[in-house]
């Protein structure tokens, strides 16, 4: 078996996941290259691609470096795949869809060095096609409620908010956007990276929990900038997304959540995903309601295969873990009942 080729990079390793993806090279890889932080290596991994995405790369951009998989491990398997094989002080998780700052990394390292206990951060995210609205996927920084709900600071389940400089303030979150992700590489492969039985979808709200679990904070550094085009890798109310956002959310909250809470908060949840079930058949969205019963079945009848996931997960919990950017109530019941629209009205 031959030996995979170690990448040696500089301070941060900003590593490009692609597949296929050619056109979304030429758009946004030339904005990488103008980042103002020098101490960084540009890596493109390709994840199987069968057009010229490598032979692009090579021509147009021969100082980015190169990680070849040949099978597509999907996007949770594209850098568990690979990470292993970089060595960096700092690996930055940036999706093949977004335009930088130029001090999107520079701006987020100063925060970096001057933080032992700071383990991630993410930039603010806008949506690429329309930059004065904040993009879906992380927004000005992610957190959960009391169920594992995801939402953001600028985005509240499909409710995005425009830019106005409203969360422009530096905040603890919950969860940094896999979007744009920049955290220490020796607490990535302290915790495990990230999980390859998600695939696709919550995979770093994951990650960031057990970040959090360490003992190590998380931030959103809104000085640093990124648009994101977002519906890249998944399509958008398809099958595949929607039955990885519930399947791996309840995987999630079965790895991390204490033992006093695990099995009161999943039940509750099933519950609210089975309601969301009811309501996509009633409007006869059935692609939907058949996406959320198959995670329903496929987590609950699989219990024995998460258990090995969740004592892995558990055998890192810091004796001092950090629990800031928990909304300790119903974002469904904020949002829906409450008509609590915006993340500036909620009361943490």
């Amino acid at each position: 078996m031959q030996e995979i080729e170690r990448i040696q990079c500089k301070k941060v390793a900003v590593v490009l996941l692609g597949y296929n993806s050619r056109d979304l090279l030429l758009k946004f890889v030339p904005s990488i290259l103008k980042t103002d932080y020098e101490d960084f290596d540009l890596v493109y991994v390709d994840n199987a691609s069968n057009d010229d995405s490598v032979h692009l790369v090579q021509t147009e951009f021969p100082k980015v470096k190169i990680f070849r998989i040949y099978e597509n491990q999907g996007f949770t398997g594209g850098y568990t795949g690979s990470l292993p094989y970089i060595d960096a002080e700092y690996f930055v998780l940036l999706n093949s869809d977004v335009q930088v700052e130029p001090n999107w990394l520079s701006e987020q390292m100063k925060r970096m060095d001057a933080d032992p206990k700071l383990g991630a951060s993410q930039p603010k995210l806008l949506h690429y096609h329309d930059k004065e609205r904040f993009d879906y996927a992380g927004a000005s920084g992610g957190f959960i409620d009391k169920y594992a709900y995801p939402f953001c600071r600028g985005r509240i389940f499909d409710r995005v908010e425009k830019d106005r400089g409203q969360y422009n303030s530096i905040e603890d979150i919950f969860w940094a956007s896999g979007a744009a992700l920049l955290i220490r590489a020796e607490l990535y492969h302290q915790l495990g990276g990230l999980d390859n039985d998600f695939y696709a979808h919550m995979e770093e709200i994951d990650l960031c929990w057990r970040v959090k679990n360490a003992g190590y904070r998380i931030e959103v550094v809104p000085s640093a900038v990124v648009y994101h085009m977002g519906g890249s890798v998944i399509t958008y109310g398809s099958y595949e997304k929607i039955y990885h956002n519930f399947r791996n959310n309840l995987v999630m909250m079965y790895k991390n959540l204490p033992s006093n809470l695990v099995y009161k908060r999943l039940v509750v949840r099933a519950m609210l995903d089975l309601i969301a079930a009811l309501q996509a058949l009633l409007k006869a969205r059935f692609t939907e309601c058949k996406a959320i019963l198959a995670a329903e079945f496929n987590f609950w009848t699989k219990l024995a295969k998460w258990k090995k996931n969740r004592n892995q997960a558990q055998s890192v919990v810091g004796n001092e873990k950090s629990v800031s950017a928990v909304y300790d109530k119903s974002i469904v019941y904020s949002f829906f009942v409450k008509g609590l629209k915006s993340f500036n009205q909620l009361k943490f």
